[in-house]
């Protein structure tokens, strides 16, 4: 199966060359989300929960829009930019899935895009 790149008209549009999620193989692969609002395009303000939160929200908006939901995740990948952060998210992302979580690899970074706390890529199957 070649790679196609859907339209994605519901989460943060990007803010680079880059696509919001590409598909292959049966695989989604979704971009690293950061805490912005779609709706208001401008970027949450809060803790690291708090963005941790808004993150997921918008990986739940891209993939219903794909026909796919939080179960369908098979890897995540967490960016911190700080790891005292980590309980705190790991709190937020629990949340997020009904079964079992993916499987996931979580870092601590030097920095992220604009000042973000947290920014979070996932890869999905259909």
């Amino acid at each position: 199966m070649p790679k196609s790149v859907p339209s994605i008209t519901s989460g943060p549009k990007p803010v680079g060359p880059y696509s919001v999620a590409t598909e292959a193989n049966g695989f989604v692969f979704v971009s690293g989300q950061v805490a912005f609002d779609p709706a208001t395009h401008t970027r949450i303000e809060g803790d690291t929960a708090a963005e941790a939160r808004r993150v997921m929200t918008n990986i739940g908006l891209i993939l219903d829009e794909l026909g796919l939901g939080f179960d369908d995740i098979v890897k995540t990948t967490i960016f911190l930019l700080d790891m005292a952060d980590f309980g705190a998210v790991n709190a937020v992302y629990g949340t997020f899935f009904s079964g079992p979580p993916p499987a996931r690899s979580t870092f601590q970074v030097a920095a992220l895009p604009a000042g973000f706390k947290i920014e979070i890529e996932v890869v999905a199957a259909r």
